[in-house]
């Protein structure tokens, strides 16, 4: 593998104005990282890649490269039209240095502060602040670590492995804490996290309510939707031949999911023509190559115990499409997936005076992520929407950035502890205990 990267790196034009760094929405420098690479220097490539953006092992195996960097490369204009996969570079540089990051944690500055959610943006925070020096805790309601990135993306493109080794390196390493299994707005607020000493709080639950498209049949025993099937999918069983409900990333993730868990025929079905589908091209062909067939101008009306039930569409000329009366159709299926992208639900928003939510129940913020309490910040998919892991590693280094001035300019704390000063109880050794049951 390191012979196919060193040619890869040797491909680079090294441009004076590198559009594949102004493709990448984190602006990472890609053509320093190349040189240095080729410089025999990766330890130094390894640093420039995790100190710009903390999440590299996972963005260079799950961005959409084909529309950032490598979609910007300059060779893309040639009659070769062959770009450097630098996904394929970042992948090698940041998964031979992590192994290397052992270091400890940065010396405290004596602030605390909270992160809740633990999907890209949440962790990007987590690690920005703990590297200047705040205590820093993870909320997050789930068993493990990364939200979105875990339970949203197959294992065959984001392995477990790589969240596991992030946790170690990242988190347990730099003395970072983890409270799982806890879901912030319940039983625990955001009142009790500033009454118990954090400074400052960052929402970063992710968009867990699946939208549903409110069709009869949504409820039945073959029907799964989206982000509940990718969260554990073994966990239904939708016969043989699926049909899924959606050309995005997720739905194309839902569809060569299902195909790896046995189903001989897998579906999309999308209202509109083949130009509306959202997913990239790489995730298309695969699913193509997987077997996955498509459906196109098809809304569906119906789900049934055998099939779905939908109704033709057709495009005007105003580029509107208007369902055809008359046109229903049967598709036969044993089961059916929803794929049609996810809302918010938060108890948080509702246990919490002062946040204000839009139409859509999205967190508001300012550009730089406060939101209308003080103290509180937001971003990640709780404020934009359904986004890549990328873009809520952009906009996390912003609000990281606010989150250290707001918790700077606080005055100094001043409260004494009421218990300092009383005794400790000290345990029994092992051996007084011994005695005391004789």
């Amino acid at each position: 593998m390191a012979l196919h990267v060193l040619d890869e790196a040797n491909r680079c034009l090294g441009c004076k104005k590198p559009m594949c760094q102004e493709g990448c929405p984190i602006h990472t420098n890609i053509p320093e990282v190349i040189r240095l690479l080729k410089a025999n220097q990766m330890d130094d490539a390894g640093r420039m890649l995790f100190e710009n953006n903390p999440l590299t092992t996972v963005c260079s195996l799950v961005c959409n490269h084909e529309k950032q960097c490598e979609g910007h490369c300059i060779r893309n204009r040639m009659l070769s039209h062959d770009p450097v996969h630098f996904s394929i570079i970042e992948d090698y540089i940041s998964t031979t240095y992590a192994n290397k990051m052992t270091a400890g944690p940065a010396p405290k500055n004596g602030m605390k502060a909270a992160v809740v959610g633990s999907g890209p943006a949440g962790l990007t925070i987590a690690v920005l602040l703990a590297r200047w020096g705040y205590d820093v805790t993870i909320f997050d309601a789930r068993d493990k670590i990364g939200g979105v990135m875990r339970y949203g993306i197959p294992n065959y493109r984001l392995p477990d492995s790589v969240l596991d080794d992030f946790q170690y390196r990242h988190l347990e390493l730099k003395g970072i804490k983890v409270r799982p299994n806890t879901t912030i707005g319940k039983t625990i607020t955001i009142d009790d996290l500033f009454r118990d000493g954090y400074k400052s709080v960052f929402i970063g639950a992710g968009l867990w309510k699946a939208n549903a498209m409110h069709i009869k049949g949504e409820s039945l025993g073959n029907v799964a939707f989206g982000i509940d099937y990718l969260a554990n999918s073994k966990a239904f069983r939708l016969g043989d031949d699926v049909a899924v409900i959606g050309v995005g990333n997720s739905a194309m993730d839902c569809a060569r999911t299902a195909i790896r868990n046995g189903a001989r025929h897998v579906t999309c079905y999308a209202r509109r023509d083949e130009s509306c589908i959202s997913a990239s091209e790489y995730e298309v062909s695969y699913a193509k190559l997987e077997g996955v067939g498509f459906r196109f101008c098809k809304t569906p009306v119906e789900i049934r115990e055998n099939g779905l039930i939908c109704r033709d569409t057709v495009k005007g000329e105003d580029g509107k499409f208007t369902q055809v009366e008359g046109s229903e159709t049967l598709y036969p299926h044993t089961g059916v997936i929803v794929s049609v992208s996810q809302g918010s639900e938060s108890n948080l928003v509702k246990t919490t005076t002062g946040i204000e939510t839009n139409q859509k129940g999205l967190l508001s913020v300012s550009e730089d992520g406060r939101t209308t309490r003080e103290g509180v910040f937001a971003g990640g998919d709780a404020v934009m929407g359904a986004r890549t892991v990328v873009e809520a590693v952009a906009v996390a280094k912003k609000v990281a950035v606010a989150m250290d001035e707001y918790m700077k300019s606080l005055p100094a704390d001043t409260d004494a502890d009421p218990y300092a000063g009383i005794p400790v109880f000290q345990t029994p050794t092992s051996d007084v205990l011994g005695k005391q049951q004789l």
